[in-house]
This record gives C-alpha cells, structure tokens and sequence, in this order.
C-alpha cells in the first residue's frame, strides 16, 4: 500500500495544525474586509469631493508653497543686497576689531594690576611710617 503524494501533504498539514478549510475561511475573511474598506474609501473620497475639501486643502497647499517660495526669494535678495553693500564684511570687520580692543584693554588691565600688587608692599610701609610719624607729633605735641 503505498501513498501518493497528495496524501502525504494532507498527513504534514494535519499534523502541523494548518487546517485547509479554516484557512480558505480565512482567507475569505480577509477578502470581505477589503471589499469593505475600498468601499468606505470610495464613499470618503466621494463625500470629500462633494465637500470641497479636497480643493480647500489644494488651494492651501499652493499658497503655502507660493508663500515659502517668495519669502525664500526676499531672504535671497536681502543676502545678496548686504553682500553687495558690504555690510557683511564691514561687520566681519568691526568684531575682529572690537576683539583685538578687547585684548589690548585686558593686558592693560593685567599690567595695572601687577603694578599695583608690586607696589603694594612699599605702599604699604610707607603709609605705616606716616602713621607712625602722624602719631609721634600728636603725642609730642599734646604733652607740651
């Protein structure tokens, strides 16, 4: 007795659990749902149609872009009109020169106070011994 090979593909698919006739079902299910949804579609394209608002959104798309693409070209134009004028470079210019202000103040800043720390100490002894003095004439004059 032997099995031909239509009997061993339906022996692999009952063992393996695959039910033909659950899966033909299945398979019709899935075909319904898409008869269904293509038909919703259809009527929403329709009634979108009908409404308008597939020209109402058109007709804001075009001015989005028309809007987009003029203030592209203004923003073009002021670019190409500071170039022209020099004003970029002018002001390229006016921070490289601000900068270098900026160091040759802070150096001065710092040699201020390095001086002002090296003198310091002399400042210092010589508003002591000024005090000093100030005080040895008080008390030599508020004795006699």
């Amino acid at each position: 007795m032997s099995t031909s090979p239509a009997d061993s593909k339906n022996d692999i698919l009952k063992t393996s659990g695959v039910n033909p006739e659950k899966t033909a079902e299945s398979i019709k299910n899935i075909a319904k749902s898409i008869r269904e949804a293509s038909a919703k579609m259809r009527e929403t394209v329709r009634t979108l149609r009908e409404s308008g608002a597939i020209d109402e959104l058109t007709q804001a798309v075009y001015e989005a872009t028309v809007a987009a693409r003029d203030t592209a070209k203004e923003l073009n134009d002021a670019a190409r009109d500071l170039k022209e004028r020099g004003i970029i470079k002018d002001t390229a210019a006016a921070v490289e020169q601000t900068t270098m202000a900026a160091r040759e103040t802070a150096e001065i800043i710092r040699d201020t106070a390095r001086q002002t720390a090296e003198a310091a100490p002399h400042t210092t002894e010589t508003v002591k011994e000024a005090a000093s003095k100030v005080k040895s004439k008080a008390r030599h004059s508020g004795h006699s």
